[in-house]
């Protein structure tokens, strides 16, 4: 590829991602989101964070985000990827079948004042959504952070929060901005900056 062509691809794909933030509102969903993992904190509640694939390395950055720290110096919160106990994930597929994954590891741990965080570029994952469901019915708040219009799982979200329509990466970009936007503003909340 030639010197003008990179700069030019490089511009476009600048614009691209420029593009993935027009005509979108992520404030109110955004500030729910916050309140709510803010509560959880604050009640000594937990944060799950779950997805496949791409989105199953989100919810392991995140929950490292969280259990560890984003921008300040503070003590750990408990935030957990449901993706990371291949042990558990092998024996709950191979028993109750993959779509149960992340809801039966929700059926023991969720508890009223715990955060369920539901990632899937398609909203259309049988497993996140079926994990979004056992963490409401256990009394968790459910968030769902999608894409491509939301999906299916909204109906088992409290709070969605949907990015742009596209392909995964495109959805993933967003999604993966927004979760550090999460973090920093439930640290500078509990931090009372």
């Amino acid at each position: 590829m030639s010197a003008p062509a990179k700069t030019k691809r490089f511009a476009d794909c600048m614009a691209e991602r420029a593009d993935l933030w027009r005509d979108a509102d992520y404030e109110a969903p955004v500030s729910a989101a916050v309140a709510a993992i803010v509560a959880a904190i604050r009640g000594r509640g937990r944060v799950f964070f779950f997805g496949n694939g791409g989105s199953a390395a989100q919810a392991q950055h995140l929950a490292a985000e969280f259990s560890g720290r984003f921008m300040l110096e503070r003590p750990g919160w408990a935030g957990l990827a449901l993706t990371v106990d291949t042990s558990a994930l092998t024996a709950i597929a191979n028993d109750y079948g993959f779509d149960r994954i992340f809801a039966r590891q929700l059926e023991g741990l969720a508890h009223a004042g715990d955060v369920a965080v539901g990632i899937t570029t398609s909203g259309k994952s049988a497993n996140v959504i079926e994990g979004l469901k056992m963490a409401r019915a256990r009394g968790a708040t459910t968030i769902a952070l999608t894409g491509n219009g939301g999906g299916p799982i909204v109906a088992s979200a409290d709070i969605a929060i949907v990015g742009p329509h596209g392909p995964s990466w495109k959805v993933q970009e967003v999604q993966f901005a927004l979760g550090h936007i999460i973090c920093e503003l439930a640290e500078a909340e509990l931090a009372g900056s």
